[in-house]
């Protein structure tokens, strides 16, 4: 029987459609390759990419050559500039700003055939470490409010490039998506005096459905009101609001969650195109108290349409029981 589920945080309404339950099977995909004839961010091109802001390498070797392992550069079409002022300004009734921010790519591999599911957990972890020290180096710009690390894996996942890479930016604004994240969080504050992620953790360990994967410092989920099939997300076990607050432990075991859980994605489903984004505060410390920062991982394996477009309700064919069950017992009966 199709059941709706209200996400307690943004109080956005889910319909589970058991009715179109389909078995793990059914959403394994053919892979996409993104052909192309030159990749900049292959070993040995790094001269035709804007140059290096930071890069992981021997000392002895030079920027914007050979040697690294984990490179950061600035994104040769990038979405905002970091050199214009913020400058608001109407337009008529209309508002708009000058287009003030930084976008930058992490080249997280000099393999140009890899991905996240399969590195060690030592690139894994070298990957996120690029995530916080720049994630640290544009908070520290007072023009800068918010800060997003995403990747796009695949080409339905909007990947222009086969290359392995994750892209940040910053804007001086925060997101309509996270501000209604905050919102409802702090709503929740207000009612419980609790944070509602923390809470949603606690409930999630309790029952166990949904679990796929937890370790010392992180557990990951499937949402009781998942938006589309297989989404996924990693929480934090200590609260904490702030992405740039990660200690150097759990960077090693966000590191080692986030890759086992991408594995796991890569193997049950066959390498889908996903996203994955991670939603922080905003960097002027609000939430401190309600809200807790968190990885969504997305598989691209349904298309939204009319229904979605018109109502704001998303339809999800695969109960998130049965997801985590998939992700956790299929993927043991394939690596065992």
């Amino acid at each position: 029987m199709p059941e709706y589920r209200k996400d307690p945080v943004v109080k956005r309404w889910v319909i589970i459609s058991t009715e179109r339950a389909k078995r793990p099977h059914d959403f394994q995909v053919q892979p996409e390759e993104i052909k192309v004839s030159f990749c900049p961010f292959d070993y040995g091109n790094e001269h035709t990419t804007p140059p290096e802001i930071i890069a992981f390498r021997p000392a002895d070797t030079q920027p914007n050559t050979p040697g690294w392992w984990v490179r950061v550069v600035p994104n040769k079409f990038p979405a905002v500039d970091p050199e214009l002022e913020v400058d608001r300004y109407g337009h008529g009734m209309y508002d708009a700003m000058t287009g003030f921010g930084y976008h930058e790519v992490i080249v997280e591999t000099p393999d140009h055939d890899s991905t996240f599911a399969l590195y060690d957990y030592k690139q894994a972890e070298e990957v996120v470490w690029a995530y916080v020290t720049r994630y640290r180096a544009m908070a520290q710009d007072p023009r800068v409010k918010y800060i997003l690390i995403f990747r796009n894996h695949g080409k339905e996942g909007g990947a222009s490039l086969a290359h392995p890479h994750s892209q940040i930016i910053a804007t001086p604004i925060v997101p309509k998506t996270v501000q209604e994240e905050l919102d409802g969080s702090k709503d929740y504050y207000s009612y419980k005096e609790r944070c509602v992620f923390c809470d949603m953790i606690n409930q999630e360990k309790l029952e166990g459905r949904r679990v796929v994967e937890e370790n010392e410092h992180f557990i990951a989920f499937e949402p009781y009101a998942a938006r589309f099939p297989f989404e996924t997300w990693i929480l934090p076990k200590r609260h904490s609001h702030d992405f740039g607050a990660i200690t150097e432990d759990e960077v090693r075991t966000f590191a080692r969650i986030l890759k086992n859980v991408l594995h796991r994605i890569y193997v049950v489903l066959n390498n889908p195109p996903y996203n994955f984004l991670i939603h922080t505060a905003p960097v002027f410390n609000e939430g401190k108290h309600y809200y807790h920062w968190h990885v969504e991982i997305i598989p691209r394996l349904t298309r939204v349409a009319g229904f979605e477009w018109g109502s704001g309700f998303y339809i999800n064919p695969v109960p998130p029981e049965d997801a985590a069950r998939y992700l956790v017992e299929n993927y043991e009966e394939v690596t065992q």
